[in-house]
């Protein structure tokens, strides 16, 4: 007994003490919403509509310092009816969120993603007044939103990390690029899009005014076959000809324009100025010259907005309809800044750090001009990794308490991305489907201009694919040897206005994915699954299957309001069907690989 305790006390003791970040919020892996009591313990209660939930799945939540109820209640049930307000864990509501990971024919898994909702004040676009107060000025049905820290309906967080050399920055930007975020929204002190300075802003609770159930939306969207749309047939058999992989001809849409969210300019200058001559001082080359996209003009940036935005700023000056963009500070610029800021605490943590071996080990990026000690930043391992991760996270954010994947709900998406990962809509009314981002290769010709002043040359290697520094990818995050020539995690953002009904679901792959498929054979293999996670299931092990070396497959599939309509627009799951038999009939088959 003795030796037990002196074993314990000296455990305790060389116990070390918890960092910051050991102690800071967990993510939230869940959504707060409303439902009847007797749901929530479905095996005491008799009669009357169940969702059967497990009672693990339906924890009671308590806002935090406020007796408001935080969430909408389901169209089913009125208002009078005794509820609940609970926790639901989005990673385990399989109708509205699905993910499949595999290693494929790697060793192991070095991708990872994220899935909740996050801190931070609403960024959606406020619905006209018709829409949402009534003749006496108040919302029809009004609820009270979520007890967020601006008192906004809950923002959801969807990411997929792909790592490269190592899982090391994948689980550093899984754990921590969501609190850089919402950091980055404290510091920018960004306000809530919904609110109106000097009058309190209402809320309706779901959208009565377009069907409680929103039936209507949901009928009203028209679908049909876009011009040009032709089923893809697959080459013919036992020839050289290969068949159609994942690059696709479809461009991203344009951006919405953004929102302005702060009047702390001179604030934000400081913390953009500060981190641009960080990089300076850290890697120096490519960021001698670096001007992001929506840091401030003093700060060495290119504008918190584009040229364009404030032309058509200007026109409708004169207009009667409420402006609200404006070059102002918004999410975008915080969202810059957060990829910017962890990538720059990621790779001056490694800086700091001993090399694996001191012979075979490349030199550190410019440690001979770095100013001061080096860092003593606790992230990554104890050893210095010099691989990296692509990036693709999306935000929505709704104008109500109606959650994003109800059919009368329109929301705002924001997409920001880095490297080969990819985000993808599927159009309700046409079937197609809609990227948001672009695969940074230095084939791409933004990127191709963007860093021949600074790389050598680009090399191709034996499959035909150009490469700078020994690098698929032109952004990413870490990747230290490659910081001077410009290999950055400067994110490329993309805001999208998001009408009831008008897309069906949105995929979020990895290039393990995206690297076989095409994006309207990811579409449809989705389009063919009962739920979210059966598409997402269904999609990873596709490509595993027809990829003759498989990567990492990473997929994530989240419900939108068209969900239940999602293959009567255009050729449904038709237009690839041929296509991806044929492929699967070839993946298992010997000799089609001789």
């Amino acid at each position: 007994m003795w030796n037990l305790s002196v074993q314990i006390a000296r455990a305790s003791i060389r116990r070390p003490k918890p960092c910051p970040q050991c102690r800071a919020r967990r993510f939230h892996e869940y959504f707060i919403t409303h439902l009847p009591t007797s749901s929530t313990h479905p095996d005491k209660s008799a009669g009357g509509p169940h969702h059967k939930l497990p009672r693990d799945k339906s924890t009671p939540h308590t806002p935090r310092g406020s007796n408001r109820t935080p969430a909408a209640p389901p169209p089913m049930v009125g208002l009078s009816r005794e509820m609940t307000v609970v926790r639901i864990p989005l990673k385990s509501a399989k109708h509205h969120f699905g993910v499949s990971l595999s290693r494929g024919s790697r060793p192991y898994n070095e991708d990872t993603f994220q899935a909740g909702t996050i801190d931070i004040p609403a960024f959606s676009k406020r619905r006209p007044m018709t829409l949402t107060r009534s003749n006496r000025g108040s919302a029809a049905g009004e609820v009270t939103p979520v007890d967020s820290p601006s008192g906004d309906p809950q923002v959801f967080y969807f990411g997929v990390f792909d790592g490269h050399g190592g899982i090391e920055c994948s689980d550093f930007l899984r754990e921590q690029l969501h609190q850089y975020i919402e950091t980055g929204a404290q510091l920018f002190e960004l306000e809530s899009s919904l609110s109106r300075k000097g009058k309190p802003e209402q809320y309706m609770g779901w959208p009565s005014s377009l069907g409680e159930s929103g039936r209507e939306s949901l009928e009203a969207v028209e679908t049909y076959t876009a011009p040009g749309t032709e089923p893809v047939k697959p080459p013919k058999a036992r020839t050289n000809e290969q068949a159609p992989s994942g690059t696709d001809d479809a461009t991203p849409p344009e951006s919405a324009r953004s929102i302005k969210q702060s009047d702390s300019v001179q604030k934000a200058e400081e913390l953009e100025s500060e981190l641009v001559r960080a990089w300076k001082e850290l890697v120096g080359g490519y960021f001698r010259r670096f001007k992001p996209e929506y840091f401030a003009l003093s700060a060495g940036g290119q504008g918190h907005s584009a040229e364009k935005e404030m032309a058509e700023r200007k026109q409708l000056q004169n207009s009667c309809v409420p402006d609200d963009t404006t070059d102002g500070i918004g999410i975008e610029t915080v969202l810059e800044y957060a990829f910017l800021k962890a990538d720059y605490d990621f790779v001056s943590a490694q800086v700091g750090k001993r090399n694996e071996d001191p012979v075979l080990a490349d030199r550190a990026i410019n440690d001979d001009d770095i100013l001061g000690s080096p860092s003593t930043k606790r992230i990554g391992g104890p050893m210095r990794f010099k691989g990296g991760s692509t990036c693709s996270i999306a935000l929505i954010s709704t104008p109500t308490p109606s959650p994003f994947w109800h059919p009368a709900s329109p929301s705002t998406l924001i997409a920001a991305h880095c490297g080969d990962t990819r985000i993808l809509l599927c159009n309700t009314a046409t079937g197609l489907a809609v990227p948001l981002t672009s695969n940074h290769h230095p084939s791409l010709p933004m990127e191709a201009t963007r860093l021949r002043r600074y790389a050598a040359t680009f090399v191709t290697d034996s499959f035909g694919e150009e490469r700078v520094s020994g690098l698929a990818n032109t952004r990413a995050f870490g990747d230290m040897a490659s910081k001077r020539i410009g290999v950055s995690a400067e994110p490329e953002i993309r805001r999208m206005e998001l009408s009831p009904a008008e897309y069906s679901f949105m995929v979020l792959v990895s290039d393990g994915v995206s690297g076989h498929l095409s994006d309207q054979e990811i579409v449809d293999v989705v389009k063919e699954a009962r739920t979210p996670e059966q598409g997402a299931r269904d999609v990873t092990s596709f490509a595993t299957e027809v990829a003759a070396d498989a990567d990492n497959a990473t997929t994530l599939v989240v419900r939108l309001g068209g969900w239940e309509r999602r293959s009567e627009g255009g050729l449904g799951s038709l237009g690839t069907k041929e296509l991806r038999d044929w492929r699967k009939e070839e993946a298992n088959n010997p000799r089609s690989r001789m």
